[in-house]
Protein backbone atom coordinates (compact mmCIF):
# COMPACT_ATOMS: atom_id res chain seq x y z
CA UNK A 1 0.00 0.00 0.00
CA UNK A 2 3.10 2.46 0.75
CA UNK A 3 3.82 2.18 -2.82
CA UNK A 4 0.75 3.95 -3.85
CA UNK A 5 1.56 6.69 -2.15
CA UNK A 6 4.19 9.65 -3.66
CA UNK A 7 6.11 10.68 -1.21
CA UNK A 8 9.07 12.19 -2.71
CA UNK A 9 7.51 15.85 -2.09
CA UNK A 10 7.62 15.14 1.34
CA UNK A 11 11.14 13.99 1.56
CA UNK A 12 12.28 17.45 -0.15
CA UNK A 13 9.83 19.29 2.16
CA UNK A 14 11.33 17.39 5.51
CA UNK A 15 14.93 18.15 3.32
CA UNK A 16 13.97 21.85 3.21
CA UNK A 17 12.22 22.33 6.54
CA UNK A 18 14.19 20.28 8.90
CA UNK A 19 17.62 19.68 6.80
CA UNK A 20 17.63 15.83 6.33
CA UNK A 21 18.71 14.12 3.52
CA UNK A 22 15.64 13.09 1.50
CA UNK A 23 17.84 10.35 0.31
CA UNK A 24 18.11 9.18 3.73
CA UNK A 25 14.28 8.88 4.66
CA UNK A 26 12.52 5.78 4.66
CA UNK A 27 8.81 5.48 4.83
CA UNK A 28 7.09 2.19 5.65
CA UNK A 29 3.51 1.05 6.23
CA UNK A 30 3.28 -0.43 10.04
CA UNK A 31 0.25 -2.82 9.56
CA UNK A 32 -2.49 -3.96 11.64
CA UNK A 33 -4.76 -0.83 11.81
CA UNK A 34 -8.61 -1.32 10.48
CA UNK A 35 -8.80 3.11 9.90
CA UNK A 36 -6.26 5.57 9.90
CA UNK A 37 -2.82 4.40 7.97
CA UNK A 38 0.11 4.81 10.02
CA UNK A 39 3.85 4.81 8.56
CA UNK A 40 7.38 4.45 10.48
CA UNK A 41 9.10 7.51 9.02
CA UNK A 42 12.83 6.85 9.59
CA UNK A 43 15.17 9.47 9.88
CA UNK A 44 18.58 11.01 10.00
CA UNK A 45 17.02 11.82 13.61
CA UNK A 46 15.83 9.36 14.73
CA UNK A 47 11.54 7.22 14.22
CA UNK A 48 8.69 9.09 14.11
CA UNK A 49 5.16 8.33 13.02
CA UNK A 50 3.16 9.65 10.23
CA UNK A 51 -0.83 9.08 9.97
CA UNK A 52 -2.72 9.16 7.32
CA UNK A 53 -6.32 8.33 6.52
CA UNK A 54 -7.18 5.35 4.63
CA UNK A 55 -7.99 4.92 0.97
CA UNK A 56 -11.44 5.11 -0.12
CA UNK A 57 -14.93 6.28 0.67
CA UNK A 58 -14.84 7.77 4.08
CA UNK A 59 -17.72 8.39 6.29
CA UNK A 60 -18.44 11.69 6.96
CA UNK A 61 -16.13 12.76 10.29
CA UNK A 62 -14.39 9.81 10.30
CA UNK A 63 -10.50 9.42 9.99
CA UNK A 64 -10.34 13.09 10.63
CA UNK A 65 -6.40 13.29 11.08
CA UNK A 66 -6.20 17.14 11.89
CA UNK A 67 -8.83 16.63 14.59
CA UNK A 68 -6.64 13.58 15.74
CA UNK A 69 -3.63 15.67 16.13
CA UNK A 70 -5.18 18.14 18.30
CA UNK A 71 -6.78 15.49 20.39
CA UNK A 72 -2.78 14.54 20.60
CA UNK A 73 -1.67 18.00 21.98
CA UNK A 74 -4.38 18.49 23.81
CA UNK A 75 -3.53 15.33 26.17
CA UNK A 76 0.16 16.09 26.29
CA UNK A 77 -0.86 19.95 27.34
CA UNK A 78 -2.81 17.89 30.07
CA UNK A 79 0.07 15.53 31.42
CA UNK A 80 -1.38 12.33 30.28
CA UNK A 81 1.63 10.33 30.01
CA UNK A 82 0.76 7.60 27.39
CA UNK A 83 -0.31 9.24 24.36
CA UNK A 84 2.52 9.86 21.73
CA UNK A 85 3.55 13.79 21.19
CA UNK A 86 2.48 14.97 18.10
CA UNK A 87 5.62 16.89 16.18
CA UNK A 88 3.83 18.01 12.85
CA UNK A 89 0.31 18.36 11.60
CA UNK A 90 0.40 19.07 7.77
CA UNK A 91 -3.83 20.14 6.60
CA UNK A 92 -2.71 21.15 2.90
CA UNK A 93 -2.85 17.56 0.92
CA UNK A 94 -0.31 18.66 -1.68
CA UNK A 95 2.75 16.54 -0.39
CA UNK A 96 0.80 13.17 -0.03
CA UNK A 97 -2.63 13.93 -1.42
CA UNK A 98 -4.22 14.41 1.65
CA UNK A 99 -3.53 15.61 5.68
CA UNK A 100 -1.46 14.23 7.68
CA UNK A 101 0.36 14.43 11.03
CA UNK A 102 3.77 13.42 12.37
CA UNK A 103 4.17 12.00 15.81
CA UNK A 104 6.84 10.44 18.28
CA UNK A 105 7.41 6.87 17.51
CA UNK A 106 7.15 4.56 20.24
CA UNK A 107 9.41 1.28 20.59
CA UNK A 108 7.63 -1.81 22.07
CA UNK A 109 5.13 -4.33 21.31
CA UNK A 110 1.69 -4.80 20.46
CA UNK A 111 -0.48 -7.31 20.75
CA UNK A 112 -2.49 -8.32 17.63
CA UNK A 113 -4.69 -11.20 16.59
CA UNK A 114 -1.68 -13.77 17.17
CA UNK A 115 0.75 -13.49 19.78
CA UNK A 116 3.93 -12.00 18.37
CA UNK A 117 6.38 -14.53 16.97
CA UNK A 118 9.12 -15.81 19.54
CA UNK A 119 6.95 -14.08 22.30
CA UNK A 120 5.11 -16.05 25.50
CA UNK A 121 2.96 -14.46 28.10
CA UNK A 122 1.74 -16.30 30.80
CA UNK A 123 -1.78 -16.22 32.29
CA UNK A 124 0.04 -13.68 35.43
CA UNK A 125 1.30 -11.50 32.80
CA UNK A 126 -2.16 -11.37 31.32
CA UNK A 127 -3.87 -11.18 34.32
CA UNK A 128 -1.52 -8.37 35.29
CA UNK A 129 -1.64 -6.39 31.68
CA UNK A 130 -5.94 -6.58 31.70
CA UNK A 131 -5.37 -4.83 34.88
CA UNK A 132 -2.91 -1.92 34.03
CA UNK A 133 -4.92 -1.85 30.82
CA UNK A 134 -7.84 -1.20 32.53
CA UNK A 135 -6.13 1.00 35.03
CA UNK A 136 -5.48 3.38 31.71
CA UNK A 137 -8.58 3.78 30.73
CA UNK A 138 -9.51 5.00 34.21
CA UNK A 139 -6.50 7.60 34.62
CA UNK A 140 -8.30 8.76 30.65
CA UNK A 141 -11.62 8.71 32.22
CA UNK A 142 -11.26 10.50 35.43
CA UNK A 143 -8.34 13.48 33.84
CA UNK A 144 -9.55 16.88 34.80
CA UNK A 145 -11.56 18.66 31.85
CA UNK A 146 -11.27 22.56 32.36
CA UNK A 147 -8.72 23.97 33.81
CA UNK A 148 -6.89 21.61 31.14
CA UNK A 149 -9.31 22.41 27.93
CA UNK A 150 -10.09 19.27 26.99
CA UNK A 151 -13.83 20.19 27.56
CA UNK A 152 -13.33 21.79 24.15
CA UNK A 153 -12.78 18.47 22.40
CA UNK A 154 -16.82 17.54 23.01
CA UNK A 155 -19.93 18.27 23.99
CA UNK A 156 -21.02 16.22 26.22
CA UNK A 157 -24.67 16.93 26.68
CA UNK A 158 -26.70 14.34 24.82
CA UNK A 159 -23.67 12.47 23.81
CA UNK A 160 -24.91 8.80 24.04
CA UNK A 161 -28.45 10.02 21.76
CA UNK A 162 -26.21 11.43 19.00
CA UNK A 163 -24.05 8.19 19.09
CA UNK A 164 -26.99 6.31 18.94
CA UNK A 165 -28.78 7.92 16.47
CA UNK A 166 -24.96 8.40 14.38
CA UNK A 167 -24.23 5.29 14.60
CA UNK A 168 -27.24 3.72 13.23
CA UNK A 169 -26.74 6.08 10.58
CA UNK A 170 -23.71 4.77 9.62
CA UNK A 171 -24.95 0.79 9.69
CA UNK A 172 -27.88 2.26 7.12
CA UNK A 173 -25.43 4.14 5.01
CA UNK A 174 -22.79 1.13 5.17
CA UNK A 175 -25.10 -1.76 4.97
CA UNK A 176 -24.34 -4.41 2.15
CA UNK A 177 -27.29 -7.05 3.26
CA UNK A 178 -30.15 -6.73 5.04
CA UNK A 179 -29.17 -8.10 8.71
CA UNK A 180 -32.30 -8.93 11.07
CA UNK A 181 -30.83 -8.52 14.22
CA UNK A 182 -28.60 -5.66 13.49
CA UNK A 183 -32.00 -3.79 13.02
CA UNK A 184 -33.73 -4.96 15.85
CA UNK A 185 -30.48 -4.10 17.94
CA UNK A 186 -30.59 -0.51 16.57
CA UNK A 187 -34.38 -0.19 17.30
CA UNK A 188 -33.86 -1.58 20.82
CA UNK A 189 -31.28 1.15 21.27
CA UNK A 190 -33.17 4.32 20.83
CA UNK A 191 -36.01 3.12 23.17
CA UNK A 192 -33.33 2.23 26.06
CA UNK A 193 -31.01 5.28 26.10
CA UNK A 194 -30.30 5.66 30.37
CA UNK A 195 -31.47 9.08 31.57
CA UNK A 196 -28.53 9.73 33.73
CA UNK A 197 -25.11 11.30 31.60
CA UNK A 198 -21.83 11.00 32.73
CA UNK A 199 -19.24 12.86 31.53
CA UNK A 200 -15.33 12.09 31.56
CA UNK A 201 -12.43 12.37 28.30
CA UNK A 202 -12.79 9.02 26.13
CA UNK A 203 -10.70 7.01 23.77
CA UNK A 204 -13.18 5.27 21.95
CA UNK A 205 -11.47 2.42 20.78
CA UNK A 206 -9.86 1.62 23.54
CA UNK A 207 -8.07 -2.60 23.50
CA UNK A 208 -4.86 -4.32 23.31
CA UNK A 209 -4.00 -3.77 19.54
CA UNK A 210 -3.77 0.21 20.13
CA UNK A 211 -1.62 -0.68 23.12
CA UNK A 212 2.19 -0.19 22.98
CA UNK A 213 3.95 -2.43 25.33
CA UNK A 214 6.67 -2.32 27.29
CA UNK A 215 9.06 -5.48 25.72
CA UNK A 216 11.26 -5.84 29.11
CA UNK A 217 8.22 -5.73 30.66
CA UNK A 218 5.43 -6.63 28.63
CA UNK A 219 2.62 -6.07 31.19
CA UNK A 220 3.34 -2.53 31.40
CA UNK A 221 1.60 -0.46 28.85
CA UNK A 222 4.13 2.55 27.20
CA UNK A 223 1.66 4.00 25.35
CA UNK A 224 -1.69 4.16 23.88
CA UNK A 225 -2.17 5.33 20.14
CA UNK A 226 -5.12 5.87 17.50
CA UNK A 227 -7.18 8.90 18.77
CA UNK A 228 -9.14 9.57 16.18
CA UNK A 229 -12.37 9.04 17.76
CA UNK A 230 -11.70 10.36 21.20
CA UNK A 231 -13.40 12.71 22.58
CA UNK A 232 -15.31 14.41 25.73
CA UNK A 233 -18.72 12.46 26.28
CA UNK A 234 -19.68 8.77 28.60
CA UNK A 235 -17.02 7.27 30.07
CA UNK A 236 -19.35 4.76 29.87
CA UNK A 237 -19.95 4.88 26.33
CA UNK A 238 -15.86 3.97 26.11
CA UNK A 239 -16.35 1.10 28.43
CA UNK A 240 -19.02 -0.42 26.19
CA UNK A 241 -16.52 -0.56 23.21
CA UNK A 242 -14.02 -2.01 25.30
CA UNK A 243 -16.01 -4.46 26.17
CA UNK A 244 -17.41 -5.53 23.24
CA UNK A 245 -13.58 -5.89 22.00
CA UNK A 246 -12.92 -7.80 24.93
CA UNK A 247 -13.56 -11.45 23.79
CA UNK A 248 -13.46 -14.43 26.21
CA UNK A 249 -12.42 -18.14 25.56
CA UNK A 250 -16.24 -19.23 24.77
CA UNK A 251 -17.36 -16.27 22.59
CA UNK A 252 -17.16 -17.19 18.36
CA UNK A 253 -14.11 -17.35 17.13
CA UNK A 254 -14.52 -14.31 14.57
CA UNK A 255 -15.18 -11.38 17.09
CA UNK A 256 -11.42 -13.29 19.16
CA UNK A 257 -9.67 -11.35 16.32
CA UNK A 258 -9.16 -7.69 17.74
CA UNK A 259 -7.90 -9.07 20.86
CA UNK A 260 -5.64 -11.88 22.54
CA UNK A 261 -8.28 -10.98 25.92
CA UNK A 262 -9.15 -15.04 25.28
CA UNK A 263 -6.11 -16.00 26.51
CA UNK A 264 -5.96 -17.32 30.30
CA UNK A 265 -5.12 -15.33 32.80
CA UNK A 266 -7.16 -12.25 31.52
CA UNK A 267 -9.76 -10.93 33.51
CA UNK A 268 -13.40 -12.39 32.07
CA UNK A 269 -15.97 -9.08 30.90
CA UNK A 270 -18.08 -9.70 34.51
CA UNK A 271 -14.31 -9.11 36.52
CA UNK A 272 -13.86 -6.34 34.14
CA UNK A 273 -16.94 -4.25 34.77
CA UNK A 274 -16.18 -5.27 38.70
CA UNK A 275 -12.99 -3.52 38.87
CA UNK A 276 -14.40 -0.72 36.97
CA UNK A 277 -17.11 -0.11 39.15
CA UNK A 278 -14.64 -0.18 42.42
CA UNK A 279 -12.37 2.44 41.01
CA UNK A 280 -14.93 5.03 39.51
CA UNK A 281 -17.85 7.16 40.27
CA UNK A 282 -19.62 6.08 37.69
CA UNK A 283 -23.21 4.30 37.53
CA UNK A 284 -23.01 0.93 36.25
CA UNK A 285 -26.52 -0.50 36.45
CA UNK A 286 -27.62 -0.32 32.67
CA UNK A 287 -24.28 -1.56 31.64
CA UNK A 288 -26.21 -3.85 29.88
CA UNK A 289 -27.17 -0.92 27.26
CA UNK A 290 -23.45 0.33 27.27
CA UNK A 291 -22.01 -3.07 26.21
CA UNK A 292 -24.87 -3.70 23.82
CA UNK A 293 -23.99 -0.23 21.97
CA UNK A 294 -20.21 -1.80 21.54
CA UNK A 295 -21.04 -4.35 20.09
CA UNK A 296 -23.21 -2.65 17.47
CA UNK A 297 -20.54 0.14 16.96
CA UNK A 298 -18.03 -2.64 16.22
CA UNK A 299 -20.45 -4.08 14.05
CA UNK A 300 -20.81 -0.81 12.21
CA UNK A 301 -17.16 0.04 11.63
CA UNK A 302 -16.49 -3.85 10.23
CA UNK A 303 -19.69 -2.95 8.01
CA UNK A 304 -17.99 0.30 7.00
CA UNK A 305 -14.46 -1.50 6.03
CA UNK A 306 -15.92 -3.91 4.29
CA UNK A 307 -18.18 -1.97 1.95
CA UNK A 308 -14.82 -0.07 0.90
CA UNK A 309 -13.57 -3.27 0.66
CA UNK A 310 -16.14 -4.22 -0.99
CA UNK A 311 -16.33 -1.14 -3.75
CA UNK A 312 -12.18 -2.08 -4.26
CA UNK A 313 -11.53 0.87 -2.18
CA UNK A 314 -9.29 -1.47 -0.04
CA UNK A 315 -7.00 -4.42 -1.20
CA UNK A 316 -5.82 -5.73 2.50
CA UNK A 317 -7.42 -9.16 2.57
CA UNK A 318 -8.07 -9.17 6.05
CA UNK A 319 -11.16 -6.93 5.15
CA UNK A 320 -12.91 -9.94 3.56
CA UNK A 321 -14.06 -11.30 6.66
CA UNK A 322 -15.21 -8.46 8.51
CA UNK A 323 -18.84 -9.25 7.05
CA UNK A 324 -18.83 -12.35 9.65
CA UNK A 325 -17.71 -9.56 12.73
CA UNK A 326 -20.83 -7.54 11.45
CA UNK A 327 -22.98 -10.68 11.59
CA UNK A 328 -21.33 -11.92 14.64
CA UNK A 329 -21.12 -9.19 16.53
CA UNK A 330 -24.97 -8.38 15.77
CA UNK A 331 -26.24 -11.53 16.68
CA UNK A 332 -24.27 -11.45 19.81
CA UNK A 333 -25.61 -8.15 20.95
CA UNK A 334 -29.12 -9.36 20.30
CA UNK A 335 -28.81 -12.51 22.70
CA UNK A 336 -27.06 -9.84 25.22
CA UNK A 337 -30.87 -7.93 24.96
CA UNK A 338 -32.58 -11.00 25.08
CA UNK A 339 -30.72 -12.94 28.14
CA UNK A 340 -29.46 -9.81 29.82
CA UNK A 341 -26.22 -11.76 30.44
CA UNK A 342 -22.65 -9.56 28.97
Amino acid sequence: MSDEIDFSKLKVHLENKLQWDRNAIEITLISGGFSNLTFLLETPQGKFALRRPPFGEIAAKAHDVVRECQVLQRLFEAGYGKSPKPIFLYEDPHLIGVPFFIMEFVEGVVLRRKMPAGMELSSDDFQQLSRNSLDSLIELHLLELHLSGLIRLGSPSGYVQRQVSGWTDRYHRAKTKRLPEMEKVADWLKINIPRKENVGFIHNDYKYDNLVLNPENISEISAVLDWEMATVGDPLMDLGTSLAYWAQDDDPEILKMFNLTHLPGNLTRAELIRYYDVLTPFDLSNILFYYVFGLFKVAVIAQQIYKRYSLGFASDPRFAALIHVVEAAGKKAEKAILTEKI
